[in-house]
């Protein structure tokens, strides 16, 4: 049997090459950025969004990392105070092409390894799209969080490295990487 999954969106950041807006609600397609990543979490038993409360987001949890703004490690942390699932998706909210399909293949190649992390087409891995034991993330952090680098944090773990489809591991980080930007 398939254990219950949970899900950890990050949607924190400053958004600075963008010049400051609220990247996790630009819309691709006609729907923000956020709202893609709780869709792709579709089924999940529990959804966590880490970083200010925005209004138009249903059925999830709402929390912060301390201090606000200390970084992807510190949000983690946060959300996983609130997560008691087994296994757990942790998505950044700015990914304009994840959907429940990429998490479904993630997950199917867990296995017995900490964590499935998609890796885009030149080879890096996306910490930020991943699934994830976490017993396994809880043990991985560190003391103090704040500022700590993900890919130090999450490197040491077993981790099975999953292709990306076309386009599936895009994120908005530019205007240019807007679809049409």
């Amino acid at each position: 049997m398939t254990p219950p999954l949970a899900g950890i969106v990050l949607a924190g950041g400053a958004a600075r090459r963008l010049a400051g807006v609220d990247k996790p609600m630009l819309e691709v397609g006609g729907m923000p950025l956020l709202l893609r990543a709780v869709a792709a979490l579709h089924g999940a038993d529990d959804v966590v969004v880490v970083g200010p409360r925005r209004e138009g987001v249903p059925g999830v949890r709402w929390t912060r990392e301390d201090p606000p703004g200390s970084g992807p490690v510190a949000a983690l942390a946060a959300g996983l105070d609130l997560v008691t699932a087994d296994v757990v998706a942790v998505l950044a909210a700015d990914l304009s092409a994840v959907t429940s399909r990429t998490i479904g293949r993630l997950r199917s190649a867990l296995g017995d390894a900490d964590g499935a992390v998609l890796v885009d087409d030149e080879g890096r891995r996306q910490w930020l799209l991943g699934v994830w034991r976490t017993s396994a993330l809880r043990a991985a952090l560190p003391a103090d969080p704040a500022g700590a680098s993900l890919r130090r944090t999450l490197g040491g773990l077993s981790i099975v490295d999953v292709p990306a489809l076309p386009g599936e591991a895009a994120d908005v980080d530019t205007p240019e990487d807007l679809p049409g930007g």
